[in-house]
């Protein structure tokens, strides 16, 4: 039992540290040269897109324009 217990944290902490893969966007939305996407949100007339950079950015949900970077930030 007690080694179960010790298998089971094991792979906790394994899944915890593992790096998170890059996020898959939809067809219509293009990024800046060298950015990578973490999250993805959207509404009727934006969407708006997380970097590992720590921004978030603001498109037109109609053209697909960046129309507002926003700095995020999340160190202390």
């Amino acid at each position: 039992m007690i080694v179960g217990l010790v298998v089971m944290i094991t792979l906790v902490v394994i899944r915890l540290n593992a790096s998170t893969p890059d996020l898959a966007l939809p067809d219509y939305i293009e990024l800046p040269n060298g950015t990578r996407a973490t999250a993805f949100t959207q509404a009727p007339n934006w969407y708006a897109v997380v970097t590992a950079d720590d921004r978030i950015l603001i498109f037109n949900r109609d053209s697909g324009e960046l129309t507002q970077q926003i700095s995020v930030n999340s160190r202390p």
